[in-house]
């Protein structure tokens, strides 16, 4: 019997997990939205503790198969839907690249953007693992020259990651907006699927927000 695809998504608005939203939508996904107000605090309850300890999103479920951190989750979700073509096969040349995409995010973008948030000066370079800051960036850019996209002319996975994840980190000037950024997300963002995506995130958002605190 052949495997339901169906998975729940837990998630908030204003969050990293916005850039997993934008990927179901574009995958065209079957998918249960399962939401949390971070305002409230639902993500450090116990009932969602018990999802990811870390307390963070996004998380999805899929049967038994619990993932959690935002490359995971991507990678899991683009091969389930494999019939949308955002994840080269394993075979294929460009699947190397995009899996090298895909963690460079975490492993290495992550902690050269949170070294550049507090204003501390990176670890020496035998330490830190993901380099620094100057040359995260200088290694993505350089990517982005040859465009359209992380995989040349080919959109994926890893686009709806990182056209998010720069759009939110050049609103808080976190990371310049270059010309190759700025052209970068925008090519990104405009897209049907992102564009309903930030919609449908907005109405979440709004409707929180409306919630009386405790």
């Amino acid at each position: 019997m052949t495997q339901s695809t169906r998975v729940t998504f837990y998630h908030s608005p204003h969050s990293r997990s916005a850039g997993t939203r934008a990927l179901l939508e574009e995958l065209g996904a079957d998918y249960e939205l399962h939401a949390l107000n971070l305002r409230a605090g639902e993500q450090r309850q116990p009932a969602y503790l018990a999802v990811n300890p870390m307390g963070k999103v996004p998380a999805i479920r899929h049967g038994e198969a619990l993932i959690t951190e935002q490359p995971a989750v991507f990678i899991y979700l683009a091969d389930l839907y494999a019939e949308a073509k955002l994840a080269p096969p394993i075979g294929d040349p460009l699947r190397g690249p995009y899996l090298r995409w895909l963690v460079f995010y975490g492993s290495c973008f992550e902690p050269a953007i949170l070294d550049r948030s507090l204003k501390r000066e990176a670890a020496p370079p035998m330490t830190a693992g993901y380099g620094d800051y100057d040359t995260v960036l200088k290694t993505l850019t350089d990517q982005l020259e040859r465009g359209p996209y992380l995989l040349g002319d080919r959109f994926s996975a890893a686009d709806v990651l990182w056209g998010t994840a720069l759009n939110w980190t050049t609103q808080f000037k976190l990371v310049p907006e270059l010309p190759v950024i700025r052209a970068y997300v925008d090519r990104v963002i405009s897209r049907p699927a992102m564009q309903r995506a930030a919609a449908r995130d907005a109405e979440l958002a709004a409707a929180q927000a409306a919630l009386p605190t405790a």
